[in-house]
């Protein structure tokens, strides 16, 4: 029996690393996608990868960092499938910089896709999902949310809004049956973290009890788990961390 068979889905970032392994896996499990990117290549790469498992796939290219292309995914998936179920704020970016390096514009930046994307999604998302007393919200934070990085403070802020609004929202709408909740990853093998030092990536990779950076596939499955009917009806206002044991709350 296919876990998430006919739910609509809204995966943001799906063009690679985390977002592409979500898609892949939902299709799996029976989802219709749609999948947002701003690569419309990688995009396009994805969603054949996900036709093949025969589901139904729109491709919609769009950069999550302006709010026609934060909302463009959940439009998208309205339009074509007459609703939404669920929706993955995966969309990302990471950058790298000292506090005392770090520009007001390298600031803006990452809290306008990190964060502020995931805000104006879950709006376009939840009239839908209210109305229908079923939806689940799945926001892609970071273990450094909860911990913070060195030369990372942006993104550490970022993803630490993210955790926090995700417990907020929960509050707000889990009486109507829409489930919000996050998943904060340790460090993954993604095009995401490719242009952060090689000396950083090492010092972090023994710093892990595992001493090893994680794949976006064993990611993936904690999407489909808060996604799932019975097995995520419990789960409200959480943050799983699928993180290599570099955090234990």
């Amino acid at each position: 029996m296919q876990q998430l068979f006919n739910r609509r889905a809204v995966i943001t970032g799906a063009g690679s690393g985390i977002g592409a392994a979500i898609a892949r896996a939902y299709a799996a499990q029976g989802a219709r996608l749609v999948l947002a990117d701003r690569d419309a290549e990688r995009l396009s790469a994805t969603a054949n990868d996900c036709r093949a498992l025969a589901v139904e796939v729109y491709e919609c290219v769009a950069d999550v960092g302006t709010v026609v292309g934060a909302q463009a995914g959940v439009d998208a998936c309205v339009e074509q499938f007459g609703g939404i179920d669920i929706l993955v704020n995966n969309a990302g970016m990471l950058t790298q910089a000292r506090c005392t390096e770090l520009s007001i514009d390298m600031w803006n930046d990452m809290l306008r896709v990190d964060l502020t994307s995931v805000f104006i999604a879950s709006q376009r998302a939840l009239p839908h999902m209210l109305a229908q007393r079923w939806g689940r919200i799945i926001n892609v934070a970071s273990q450094l949310g909860i911990k913070g990085g060195a030369e990372l403070s942006h993104y550490a802020a970022a993803k630490a809004g993210v955790i926090g609004f995700t417990k907020s929202l929960a509050l707000e709408v889990a009486a109507d049956n829409v489930l919000v909740n996050a998943i904060a990853p340790g460090p993954i093998e993604t095009p995401l973290v490719a242009g952060i030092s090689e000396s950083w990536k090492q010092a972090k990779s023994a710093e892990l009890p595992l001493r090893r950076f994680g794949l976006a596939t064993e990611v993936a499955p904690t999407a489909v788990l808060l996604a799932s009917d019975p097995g995520g009806n419990l789960f409200v206002g959480q943050t799983l961390g699928p993180n290599a044991g570099d955090v234990m709350p």
